[in-house]
């Protein structure tokens, strides 16, 4: 069904005559529709229109949050019964999910779950008075409440709320998955990741510690004198990657536009008006296929220093890596998916391209730099090989079969092939290979670095080649993009570029095997 259409009414039947229950039959007759009217739902509803009956407001918005969970129990975690005893008088104002719930008659213990931590509270009728008490026993696992009251122990040590004021501020109307099995369907905790986030600690950590990694990187860069800037996110020429583009159209502007691909080119133009270190992070986009490494919305931290080489590059990548290995997991030695990777500045492998290809990959020079054995061994192991394909683009794809897999440890691999790199800038001693490096950890590629091409006569023959693969059957091929080479022949300095993909980064931190476990709300197919 069309995640736009209204589900088909279903006669629905509940057991109340309160005169509330018609406002809640629009959502039932949807639940019903699309099977997912139970019991427990029915009760819910049931206990809802109770609540309106008695005069309580199911979404009120009157209580005001006082305490963070997280400070409570950080603060007074080693105080002792007796002390806390001497602390009735302090009185504590929180607010979260209700996210557990043990009745016993006139008393009841539940958890309750803020952002930043949970704690057992303690709810008497002879504390909360026989209304609110009432109104408490009502609630259900999954509300959100707003609690005051007084710390103290219970009986087996655990540091407890007793309430002295327990308000609903927003009604559930779903229940939460059964507690000890949690969502186990990995679709499910992708789509509904709202739920995910309330009963999986594991991916409220990913994403805590994904936002520390991305601010701990902002502020890398920008102490180093880097100044992070926006540049567009559609354009009219699609550049800056190898990469098939998603299409739109501007409709007052009556022209395609491309989502980008990559910033590069743009952020390449302010080196141009005179900006030596810049920066940006944020989204780009590209029609390509969806596993474990890549989703069509990621995230990547681009930056360009002028006067720079890719040498210099490499030395700031390991200081950089280091340093948000080291603020996110507390040590530069971390896990990952069974392997202990090591990030230390100044233990990375750096090899060239060629040399991988032989000592990683067990391949000769004799061979690989035969085109059609090559051509005829990739060919083989199933790679799509084009008329177009020269040596270099051949070797790059012997390289994905062969290198890339094993390389676990950090590696940088440089001096990629000419053929595939067309906006790095030649090696002075051998121009058939540039002077850029790919960074390989747990056998994928993490960033993509150069010294800039500068050179406009050179990039724009480089941009022709690109467009004869484009018209022989490469629809990954860069266009031609006049303005950028307008902004070349105004003169760039000299400079070093890398791009860092985000998501892959936080995988390797968070020891996240799936590219979706990192991105809150990962593309999916619709539901049926």
């Amino acid at each position: 069904m069309d995640n736009n259409q209204s589900p088909k009414k279903k006669a629905v039947k509940i057991g109340t005559k309160s005169q509330h229950v018609g406002y809640f039959m629009p959502m039932l007759e949807s639940f019903a529709a699309r099977d997912e009217l139970n019991e427990v739902v029915k009760n819910r509803v049931v206990k809802s229109c109770d609540l309106l009956d008695a005069g309580v407001p199911l979404f009120p918005n009157d209580f005001r949050k006082e305490h963070r969970i997280a400070d409570i129990t950080q603060q007074y975690r080693d105080m002792d019964a007796e002390a806390l005893e001497g602390l009735r008088e302090v009185s504590f104002s929180i607010a979260g999910r209700m996210v557990s719930a043990r009745s016993f008659g006139k008393v009841a213990f539940f958890h309750l779950m803020d952002d930043s931590d949970r704690i057992q509270c303690y709810a008497a009728r002879e504390h909360l008075g026989e209304d609110m008490y009432a109104v408490f026993k009502k609630l259900d696992v999954g509300d959100i409440l707003g609690v005051t009251g007084f710390l103290f122990r219970t009986k087996t040590g655990e540091l407890t709320v007793s309430c002295t004021q327990v308000k609903l501020i927003t009604r559930s109307m779903r229940p939460l998955p059964e507690k000890y099995h949690g969502l186990k369907d990995m679709e499910t905790r992708y789509r509904q990741r709202y739920v995910d986030l309330i009963v999986t600690p594991r991916a409220r950590e990913i994403f805590r510690k994904r936002s520390l990694i991305v601010r701990e990187l902002r502020r890398f860069l920008e102490d180093r004198g880097f100044m992070e800037v926006e540049t567009p996110m559609m354009q009219s020429v699609a550049g800056g990657a190898a990469a098939k583009p998603f299409i739109t159209r501007h409709n007052a502007l009556d022209m395609q536009l491309f989502m980008r691909i990559a910033p590069e080119l743009y952020l390449k133009r302010l080196l141009v008006g005179g900006f030596e270190k810049v920066f940006e992070l944020n989204r780009n986009f590209r029609n390509e296929g969806i596993d474990t490494r890549h989703n069509p919305e990621f995230t990547s931290c681009e930056f360009y220093w002028a006067y720079a080489n890719f040498k210099d590059l490499m030395d700031l990548t390991e200081e950089l890596f280091g340093r948000l290995a080291q603020v996110a997991c507390g040590t530069t030695v971390v896990p990952y998916q069974g392997e202990m990777i090591d990030l230390t500045p100044g233990t990375w492998t750096r090899m060239s391209f060629h040399e991988s290809l032989e000592k990683i990959g067990g391949h000769s020079p004799e061979f690989y730099n035969d085109f059609n054995k090559v051509k005829t061994y990739v060919r083989e192991r199933g790679e799509k090989v084009l008329d177009a394909d020269g040596l270099g683009k051949l070797q790059a794809k012997l390289f994905d079969l062969d290198v890339e897999a094993k390389l676990i440890q950090p590696h940088f691999i440089y001096h990629y092939p000419t053929e595939i790199s067309p906006l790095s800038r030649r090696n002075n001693d051998d121009p058939t290979i540039t002077d850029r490096y790919e960074l390989f950890i747990t056998g994928r590629e993490l960033s993509n670095a150069f010294s800039e091409l500068n050179d406009p006569v050179d990039q724009r023959m480089r941009f022709m080649d690109q467009m004869r693969e484009r018209e022989a059957g490469d629809d990954e091929a860069h266009s031609m993009d006049e303005d950028f080479l307008r902004a070349l022949e105004y003169g760039m300095p000299p400079a070093a570029g890398q791009g860092i993909g985000i998501d892959r980064l936080v995988m390797l931190l968070t020891d996240s095997a799936s590219i979706r476990e990192v991105i809150l709300f990962p593309l999916l197919k619709p539901e049926l």
